[in-house]
């Protein structure tokens, strides 16, 4: 069987990284800062519980981030520029064959558990079954088949092809088999005493706060920060100003005109770094009811925003602008931009719009618009009353259908029924949703329109909210999914970006970041827009290769 080896020859590089960071450790620990100072991270979590597990949803230890840096995932992926090749971690490597059904895993070598025992491909496999045993711990979904180990690598089988799920198996944190094969129900136990391979140790917990502190017998070296405290604030406000007066040095939180708020504070060392990833927010709309079930109303609407100003006043410019028709977020998918489409950008046409509305059967009357069957056009833009960035962009997004003579507005609704009651079953004409992510831009497009996911209205859907049916549309993304033809993928993902243009199943309007705010007064090695080697945040695998990274502001 021939399998395809994913990045292995970076193996060395990110060890030589990793102790190039490690000797620039500093000494005693000080919570006032300069070399050794103790490092803050805030999240605007309210009170926690005692729960350090990485696999309970809302446990403290996943909630405030610390998870990350004592459990480790296989590979490390940069989920600032997702198309770049993962970086070994536990794993040396990980080498898939033809049709991504099957993965062979080689673990790093000298890794050791913070209790001291050696770290094994035993433990990997272990990991890895104890998910597939246990559905509730599946998080990520992956169809798992066969999972064996010879003691030098695993070897994991998958019941379906998972080339854009690569990334989702790489992200998995590993536990050490000697403790977690003796817990009854991983899903619920709170692992009191959580033992990891990671560059931090559990220290301490209260419902407010945890203390992690470097562990000296980490594979990568010591790391330059000896001790993290991991602090929950009440909201958003108290963590805003947790971080503009130095208490908390690292977090993320939504921020309204940050530069104001937050970097004029201290610009020389606040920061606020926003990876763009390949995830976005999109306008899904209604295609089997008016207005939208007209290919030219969805289509000239398109050619009305202002993807600029919807970024500039809804998100406060924090949210990149997305400037492709196709509605890639650009540079996370420029590798993945079809050829027809390079260099073709989003421009306001509002009397080319006028255009194609009245070539295709609609009149005005006055400066109303009419369709075709004689009806004035109206819609309904709906999100939940408390999303004030949602209900700004919905607002611009009602202007700008005023300029082409329709009639829109916006309705604000309780936030638990649009979950249960609105988006699921499509009660709705338009409303504000985000996308996944993903390693390729495949979850960004088939959560918007692949048929897939089709559900009659009136029946719950998973994703393609709006119930875009195209066949061809349907064929490609499947085709994506399992052919190991790369020629074939390419073909089927303009495809997908051609109908995405021509047939406007929803309207992308910016891309959705993974946005961090942190300063450098006292270390330095943030990933930031001239460094992107993986996003900000402080709660995702990157974490443990982030405070790697950092060392003392002096050096």
């Amino acid at each position: 069987m021939k399998f395809r080896r994913i990045a292995p020859l970076v193996a060395g590089a990110a060890v030589a990284a990793l102790l190039v960071s490690g000797c620039a450790a500093g000494g005693g620990t000080s919570a006032t800062g300069g070399d050794g100072a103790v490092l803050t991270v805030g999240m605007p979590n309210g009170t926690q519980t005692d729960n350090q597990s990485p696999f309970a949803t809302g446990s403290s230890a996943l909630s405030l981030g610390y998870a990350f840096v004592i459990y480790e995932p296989l590979m490390m992926v940069n989920k600032a520029k997702p198309s770049d090749a993962p970086e070994p971690w536990l794993a040396e490597s990980v080498t898939w064959n033809d049709d991504y059904t099957q993965a062979v895993i080689t673990p790093r070598s000298g890794v050791k558990w913070s209790d001291g025992k050696d770290f094994t491909a035993d433990d990997i496999a272990f990991s890895i079954q104890l998910r597939k045993d246990n559905e509730a711990i599946n998080t990520a979904a992956l169809p798992y088949g066969d999972i064996t180990s010879d003691g030098s690598t695993v070897t994991v089988s998958f019941t379906e092809p998972q080339f854009v799920n690569q990334a989702k198996l790489y992200d998995l944190l590993i536990v050490p088999e000697h403790i977690w094969k003796d817990v009854k129900d991983p899903a619920t136990d709170p692992n009191k005493k959580p033992v990891g391979t990671g560059p931090y140790t559990f220290k301490s917990w209260t419902p407010q706060a945890a203390t992690v502190v470097a562990n000296p017998d980490y594979w990568g070296g010591k790391p330059a920060v000896p001790e993290i405290r991991y602090s929950s604030y009440n909201d958003n406000n108290a963590l805003t100003t947790a971080l503009t007066t130095g208490e908390a040095q690292w977090g993320w939180t939504f921020i309204a005109d940050y530069e104001n708020v937050y970097i004029a504070k201290d610009p020389e060392h606040y920061h606020q770094f926003a990876a763009a990833g390949l995830g976005i927010d999109a306008l899904f709309l209604n295609n089997e009811t008016k207005p939208f079930n007209d290919k030219a109303f969805r289509q000239a609407l398109n050619m009305v925003l202002d993807r600029q100003q919807l970024v500039d006043v809804a998100t406060s410019g924090v949210n990149p602008a997305l400037t492709n028709v196709t509605g890639l977020p650009l540079p996370a998918g420029e590798a993945y931009l079809s050829a027809d489409y390079q260099g073709d950008d989003y421009t306001v046409d509002v009397a080319g719009a006028k255009k194609l509305l009245t070539d295709a059967g609609y009149t005005y009357d006055g400066d109303k618009l009419v369709d075709p069957d004689g009806t004035p056009v109206t819609f309904t833009l709906t999100n939940p009353a408390g999303w004030n960035d949602y209900l700004t962009a919905l607002d611009i997004i009602k202007t700008a259908a005023a300029t082409i003579g329709a009639t829109a507005e916006v309705q604000p609704a309780n936030a638990d029924g649009w979950f249960a009651d609105i988006i699921p079953p499509g009660d709705f004409q338009a409303s504000l949703h985000w996308t996944d992510g993903g390693s390729t831009p495949y979850d960004m497009y088939s959560g918007i329109f692949n048929g897939a996911y089709y559900q009659p209205l009136g029946e719950a859907a998973n994703w393609n909210f709006g119930r875009f049916k195209n066949d061809e549309a349907t064929a490609a993304f499947q085709t994506y999914a399992s052919t190991s033809d790369d020629a074939a993928r390419t073909e089927a993902m303009d495809t997908i970006q051609r109908i995405f243009v021509d047939e406007v199943p929803a309207l992308a309007i910016w891309s959705r970041p993974s946005t961090a705010q942190y300063s450098t007064k006292n270390y330095t090695g943030f990933p930031s827009e001239d460094d992107p080697y993986n996003s900000a945040q402080p709660t995702g695998q990157q974490a443990a290769e982030i405070v790697m990274k950092l060392k003392p502001t002096g050096d």
